[in-house]
């Protein structure tokens, strides 16, 4: 049976549409629809019931150690007050699951995972604490995103605190409530942490708002594919290598060849041999959205040598045409930058595309 959400009553009320995702009964649309939800996200704000994510506290003195063995960087060199996008390897150098780490106070950490990966996120991170003067401990939260041009006016009168951030920035504040500014749509935003017995009040009132919509997950794939941004256990697992992804700008270089994480002598290896695959954009020409598992080959012919894998894809409401994430052979030859999907039998041509479809809106304070 699925998890059901602390707020599930509201979104009740809101007209939502439910269907299990990460082992919860997620809200995935509302009566206005993936399309107008996604497109109301990109023009004012969007809110989002993401408290499927774990949210787990390292604390100790020796936090920033037991980090640094589970992570690939450097979090003593972390700022107080930052986030940081980090993932997890195996002693493969597979992601584990991929995280935003916050660092809190100078022994204080906040990890938010995946949902579906908190399970075997906190065993990991448990067994790995065993060496190290560090507790691990899941904080049960009601978690969610405000997300658009609108959310930093909107927020600002219920959190006036959060004007002061720029993108990554975090805060805590004396009743606990956690905000950082990110999110996973490509716009600016924020995602708030708060005590489920304070966060029915608190989402009614930002839902009552009237620059927000409640948006499902049927918009926030959308929303997120045309970002650029990946989503794990569909363009990532255990068996995926972070370079196959486009993930080693989140490694420092000098961490790349060398370090004590798991998994630092497999990428290591890995790296200095070959990496045989890379991630790209695809817009598929025509109507027809070409979705996660679909095949990819050089060709139109049925003779076509197989080069890869759709791994996200569906229709870019804000683009207006189809859009999809995908990993091909490296050595692949892409006449004139075209690839072919296979959909049901028919071979339908794509074209590489530059990601993200859309551009990242992130505030930086500039």
């Amino acid at each position: 049976m699925e998890k059901q959400l602390p707020l599930k009553p509201l979104h009740l009320s809101a007209g939502a549409r439910f269907a299990p995702f990460a082992g919860y009964d997620m809200p995935i649309s509302y009566p206005l629809g993936v399309m107008k939800e996604h497109l109301h996200t990109r023009s004012a704000a969007g809110l989002f019931d993401i408290s499927h994510m774990c949210h787990i506290s390292i604390e100790g003195p020796q936090a920033a150690d037991l980090i640094a063995r589970a992570c690939p960087y450097e979090p003593k060199q972390q700022d107080v007050g930052t986030g940081r996008y980090t993932f997890m390897l195996n002693p493969s150098a597979g992601i584990i699951d991929d995280l935003i780490v916050s660092r809190l106070g100078k022994d204080r950490f906040l990890i938010v995972a995946n949902g579906a990966c908190a399970e075997k996120d906190l065993a990991h991170l448990s067994d790995l604490a065993a060496e190290y003067d560090a507790s691990v401990r899941h904080i049960p939260r009601v978690f969610l995103a405000l997300q658009g041009p609108g959310a930093a006016e909107t927020l600002s009168r219920h959190i006036p605190e959060c004007t002061s951030l720029t993108f990554m920035r975090v805060l805590e504040m004396p009743d606990g409530t956690f905000v950082s500014r990110s999110g996973y749509t490509g716009e600016d935003g924020f995602e708030i942490a708060i005590d489920p017995a304070r966060a029915m009040e608190f989402a009614d009132t930002l839902s009552a708002e009237d620059a927000v919509e409640w948006i499902g997950l049927g918009a926030r794939d959308s929303l997120r594919i045309e970002a650029g941004l990946p989503l794990y256990g569909q363009d990532m697992d255990e068996q995926t290598h972070p370079a196959t992804v486009g993930l080693m700008w989140a490694i420092p270089k000098p961490l790349r060849s060398r370090g004590t994480y798991v998994g630092a002598p497999a990428l290591a290896a890995a790296l200095a041999s070959d990496i045989t695959e890379k991630r790209v954009g695809l817009m598929p020409l025509g109507k027809a959205p070409v979705r996660a598992g679909t095949r990819l080959y050089n060709g139109e012919n049925q003779d076509a040598d197989s080069v890869g894998l759709v791994t996200s894809g569906g229709y870019g409401p804000s683009c207006g045409h189809p859009v999809a994430i995908g990993r091909i052979s490296k050595t692949t030859d892409t006449p004139d930058q075209h690839i072919f999907a296979d959909v049901r039998g028919r071979r339908l041509g794509c074209e590489l595309h530059p990601l993200p479809f859309v551009p990242h809106q992130y505030y930086r304070g500039e």
